[in-house]
């Protein structure tokens, strides 16, 4: 991959062979260098106000029910930020996806700090693409939100990007003419890591094009992407959830997400117009909205939907208010770093009525800034 400097026609998002099925396969082994496990935390009353003035005595913290001893506290952490915005260009989003575009720039303008936070842009909907690589340009993010469109094979006859290419890039399975693929195509529906099967993906086709491959952007940008950074990290997907056609799992899509450290917020986007046939792709958005609650709960992110009384712009200020405002905890497991598997987190505060939220747990060798 790299840096665009100029306007870009549609563009793939190849990835290697060996890192798409990297979390299917492998058997993993983790550093014993590896010490303190950071957790960024948001705190709310019971209005749902952010609350920034807490002290590193008012938390506590346990893994795997244990309690462990808070060794590092920030409450205004100065981290480089590495945000990724995620975009369905489905079918379901023809409507809404002006909106998109304009509140999304106007978000980037005021959170990003010049030459310290950078941001990429990845749009999904029968294939996944890569439209800016990080960047701190607003002009690249302005470029790059421009190129948000339908694919061209669902657009009306009206021309499409110069250049372009459809049909032909992507994220490329068996059959499919682009990128490369996972081996043996998608694996059957089932249970990851411990967690129930749930939702879409894992093997659905897609039918004359169709599709939303949202559980693939999101294991590709964190596997590709976010898993190499260091600092604050954070994905947002706009969206209204549902899934089709994904050779990822949900459950696959969160775990990569969980060893790259990287917090996901969902925003539910949807148009209840595109569920009826024949323009739209058929059934609802009802298991959309759970399982981008769920995709948020696990990763430590927080799950917002677009409504007559929140905008999209009101969602992004509340957005925008949180990810300055989280605390930064750091401990050190009392659970060797050789042993193997998930570990729960659970982090509290001793004054009532506030709520914190933050990521469930983590995989070790993946947690350490």
């Amino acid at each position: 991959m790299h840096r665009s400097s100029m306007p870009l026609p549609r563009r793939s998002f190849i990835f290697s062979l060996a890192a798409a099925t990297r979390l299917a396969a492998q058997e993993t082994t983790f550093s014993t260098d590896v010490k303190v496990i950071s957790v960024l935390a948001t705190v709310r009353d019971k209005q749902g106000k952010v609350v920034s003035a807490l002290t590193k005595d008012d938390f506590t913290l346990a893994e795997d029910g244990r309690t462990q001893t808070i060794r590092y506290f920030s409450r205004e952490s100065d981290l480089p930020l590495t945000l990724g915005l995620l975009v369905d260009t489905s079918m379901s989003q023809r409507r809404v996806l002006g909106q998109e575009k304009a509140a999304s720039f106007r978000f980037l303008d005021k959170v990003l700090r010049a030459d310290k936070d950078r941001t990429f842009v990845i749009h999904f909907d029968h294939e996944t693409e890569l439209l800016q690589d990080l960047t701190s340009s607003r002009a690249e993010l302005q470029r790059a939100l421009d190129q948000l469109e339908l694919p061209a094979d669902q657009r009306p006859q009206m021309g499409g990007r110069s250049g372009g290419n459809p049909g032909s890039g992507g994220i490329g399975f068996p059959g499919s003419g682009g990128g490369i693929g996972f081996p043996g195509g998608g694996r059957g529906r089932g249970g990851g890591r411990g967690r129930p099967p749930m939702g879409g993906g894992g093997g659905g086709g897609r039918r004359n094009g169709a599709g939303t491959t949202l559980y693939d952007a999101i294991l590709l940008a964190s596997d590709e992407i976010m898993k190499k950074q260091t600092g604050r990290k954070a994905l947002i997907l706009l969206t209204d959830g549902v899934d089709q056609g994904s050779r990822t799992f949900l459950n696959d899509a969160i775990e990569a997400a969980q060893r790259a450290d990287t917090l996901v917020y969902s925003i539910l986007f949807s148009d209840s117009m595109a569920y009826q046939q024949p323009f739209g792709r058929g059934g609802d958005g009802a298991d959309g909205k759970k399982v981008l609650q769920q995709i948020s709960r696990e990763t430590g992110g927080s799950f917002f939907e677009v409504s007559k009384k929140l905008t999209l712009d009101d969602i992004y200020d509340r957005l925008q208010e949180e990810l300055r405002n989280q605390y930064s905890l750091g401990y050190t497991s009392d659970n060797p770093a050789s042993t193997a598997g998930y570990r729960t987190i659970k982090v509290a505060v001793n004054k009532a009525g506030l709520t914190v939220q933050s990521r469930e747990g983590y995989y070790p060798g993946a947690h350490a800034l």
